[in-house]
C-alpha cells in the first residue's frame, strides 16, 4: 500500500462521514424533508449535492431548484438533525483505534468541520469521542469561510502550532479536499461513502476502511 512520504506531525479529521456515521442519517433526513417541500429527490442526487457543504449552502441550493424553503428552514432542519443524531448516531468503524494509534506516536489531531458545533457536541458525545478532541474541536463558526475555503484547516493548525505542510486533512467530501488543498495540506480521501472519482485532481490517496488509515500515514507497525 502506497503511503505518505513523511510522518505527519498533525491530523487533523473532518467530522461528519469520517469520525461519526452521521451523513445517512442526516442526508434521508434532508431528503424527506425536501420532498414535502416540493423537490423529491434520490438519495445518490442529495449526496452528491449537499455532502461537504452547510446545511444553509443546501437550503439555498434547493430553494433554487424549486423547494419551498421558509426564511426559519435552517433552525427547523438543525432541530430534526440534532433529535436524529442525538437518538442513533455511530462511531465510524474503526476510528478509535486510529486515534490510539496516533496517541501513541503522540501525533496530535484534531477536527475541522462545516457543521456547528452544537452538532459536533451531540454526534462526538453519543460516539463517546467527546474527551479525545476536547479543546481541539474548529467549526465553520469560528472562521470567517466555510470550507471549501482552507480557513477551518488553518486555525486548527495554528491553534496547535504545526505548520500547514506537516499536517495531513482526512476527508470524505471533494469540498472538504479542496480546503486541505487550499491550505497546503496534504489530504487522504475517504471514500467509504464517497466515490473514488470525486477525489481525483485532489489526492490519488484514497482508502475506504479506516483500519488501512495507519500505513497511509506512515505510523509504524504494532
Amino acid at each position: 500500500m502506497r503511503q505518505l512520504e513523511r510522518l505527519p506531525k498533525m491530523v487533523i479529521f473532518d467530522c461528519d462521514g469520517v469520525v461519526v456515521d452521521s451523513e445517512p442519517l442526516t442526508l434521508q433526513l434532508i431528503r424527506k424533508d425536501l420532498a414535502a417541500r416540493g423537490l423529491p429527490l434520490e438519495l445518490p442526487k442529495v449526496t452528491d449535492l449537499f455532502v461537504g457543504g452547510t446545511i444553509a449552502g443546501a437550503g439555498a441550493q434547493a430553494r433554487a431548484m424549486g423547494a419551498d424553503i421558509p426564511a426559519d428552514w435552517v433552525d427547523q432542519i438543525y432541530d430534526k438533525v440534532f433529535a436524529v443524531l442525538a437518538r442513533s448516531v455511530a462511531p465510524i468503524p474503526g476510528i478509535a483505534a486510529v486515534l490510539d494509534r496516533l496517541d501513541h506516536q503522540d501525533i496530535p489531531y484534531a477536527i475541522g468541520s462545516n457543521g456547528p458545533h452544537r452538532k459536533m457536541e451531540i454526534t462526538l458525545a453519543r460516539c463517546g469521542l467527546a474527551a479525545r478532541f476536547a479543546g481541539r474541536i474548529y467549526s465553520r463558526e469560528d472562521v470567517a469561510a466555510p470550507k471549501p475555503a482552507p480557513d477551518v484547516y488553518l486555525l486548527a493548525a495554528s491553534q496547535a502550532g504545526v505548520a500547514r505542510q506537516d499536517c495531513v486533512v482526512v476527508e470524505d467530501s471533494a469540498t472538504g479536499a479542496q480546503a486541505a488543498v487550499a491550505a497546503g495540506m496534504a489530504v487522504l480521501g475517504f471514500t467509504r461513502d464517497t466515490p473514488r472519482a470525486k477525489f481525483e485532481g485532489l489526492t490519488d490517496l484514497v482508502f475506504d476502511d479506516m483500519a488501512q488509515l495507519p500505513a497511509l500515514l506512515g505510523l509504524p507497525a504494532e
